[in-house]
C-alpha cells in the first residue's frame, strides 16, 4: 500500500495544501457554502472550480473541512459534516483523479466516509485524541494522518468532557519543549494503534491554544520538532496571531502570511497549509530556492 513517504519525497520541496472549506462559517470568510447544502444547488460546484484553481496555481494536496475551527465555532454533527464534505470530495476525486486529498475532521465516522468517497489522509486537529475510533479506522484503512497539537479549549461539551484536563488552557512554563513532548506523545498513541511511521505527519498547531508571542515563536523555532523524526506542516495562513500582528482583518493578511510561510520553509517545514495558493505557492518555490538549493545554476 502506498504510504505518504512514498508519494511525496519528504526534504526535496515544500508541498502547497490548499484549503477548501465545504463550510457557511469560516473565520476567512473562504467557505463555499452559502446557505443550507441544501438550498444551494451551486456549492459543489464552487468547491470544484476552488480545487481546479489551486491545482493549477500549485497545490499539491487538497484539504478539505466541514467544520470550522474558528474560535467560538458551533460544533458540527457527523451527519451534517458527512452530507458537506463527501459530496465535495468525491466531485474534485472525479474531476482531478491524481491529487492528493485530505479530510479535515476530528470524527471517525466522518473520516471513514471521506476515504470511502476517495480522500487519501486525514487531518485531525485535536491529534486523535477527540474520538477514541479515528486512530484504529486510520490504521486499519492504512491511509495518511495529519496530527496536529491542540491545547485549545473545545467548544463542544462532550467533546470537551473528553478531552478533560490535558487541553483546558494555552498555560506553558516552556512552550518548544512542551509542545515537543506533546507531538511525541501524539506519535506514540498513532504508532500504538498501528498506524505506520511513514504516514504520519505532525502539525505543531498554529493558532490553537498558543497566544500571538507564542505563535511567532512557534514558527520562528520549527525547526526544534524535526528531532522527531516527521515530516512537519506549518498551517499559519491567516491567522489571528498574524491579524493582531499586522492590525488587519483575515482578508489583508496575505503579506503576513507570506513572511510566516517563508520562515517556516526556512526552519524546515515540508508541508504549508494555506488559503492563497498561487501567492503561496511562488513564496515556497523561492524560499526552496534559498534554503534548499532549488534555484537556477548561475
Amino acid at each position: 500500500m502506498t504510504t505518504l513517504a512514498d508519494r511525496f519525497a519528504w526534504g526535496s520541496r515544500t508541498f502547497v495544501m490548499g484549503i477548501v472549506n465545504v463550510t457557511p462559517d469560516s473565520f476567512s470568510g473562504d467557505g463555499v457554502i452559502r446557505a443550507r447544502p441544501g438550498d444551494d444547488a451551486d456549492w459543489i460546484a464552487r468547491a470544484v472550480a476552488q480545487a481546479r484553481d489551486f491545482v493549477h496555481d500549485g497545490a499539491d494536496i487538497l484539504d478539505l473541512g466541514g467544520e470550522s475551527t474558528r474560535p467560538g465555532n458551533a460544533p458540527v454533527s457527523a451527519a451534517d459534516e458527512i452530507r458537506r464534505v463527501v459530496p465535495a470530495i468525491a466531485a474534485i476525486r472525479a474531476a482531478l483523479p491524481d491529487i492528493a486529498i485530505s479530510v479535515d475532521t476530528y470524527k471517525a465516522a466522518t473520516a471513514a466516509a471521506a476515504l470511502d468517497a476517495g480522500a487519501d489522509m486525514v487531518n485531525d486537529v485535536w491529534g486523535l485524541a477527540a474520538d477514541p475510533a479515528l486512530a484504529a479506522l486510520v490504521a486499519r484503512r492504512g491511509c495518511g494522518a495529519i496530527l496536529m497539537h491542540n491545547r485549545s479549549t473545545p467548544q463542544d461539551p462532550e467533546l470537551k468532557a473528553r478531552l478533560g484536563g490535558r487541553f483546558a488552557s494555552a498555560g506553558y512554563e516552556d512552550l518548544i519543549a512542551e509542545v515537543t513532548r506533546d507531538l511525541e506523545a501524539i506519535a506514540r498513541t498513532a504508532l500504538a494503534a498501528g498506524i505506520a511511521r511513514a504516514n504520519i505527519v505532525l502539525d505543531p498547531g498554529i493558532g490553537f491554544g498558543k497566544d500571538t508571542r507564542q505563535n511567532c515563536r512557534l514558527v520562528d523555532r520549527l525547526d526544534a520538532f524535526k528531532q522527531l523524526g516527521f515530516p512537519i506542516l506549518s498551517g499559519p495562513s491567516r491567522k489571528s496571531f498574524i491579524g493582531y500582528t499586522l492590525d488587519l482583518p483575515p482578508e489583508e493578511r496575505l503579506e503576513g502570511t507570506a513572511a510566516a510561510v517563508a520562515l517556516s520553509i526556512a526552519r524546515g517545514a515540508d508541508i504549508v497549509r494555506v488559503h492563497d495558493v498561487r501567492a503561496m505557492a511562488r513564496v515556497a518555490r523561492m524560499t526552496d530556492a534559498m534554503v534548499r538549493g532549488g534555484g537556477e545554476p548561475s
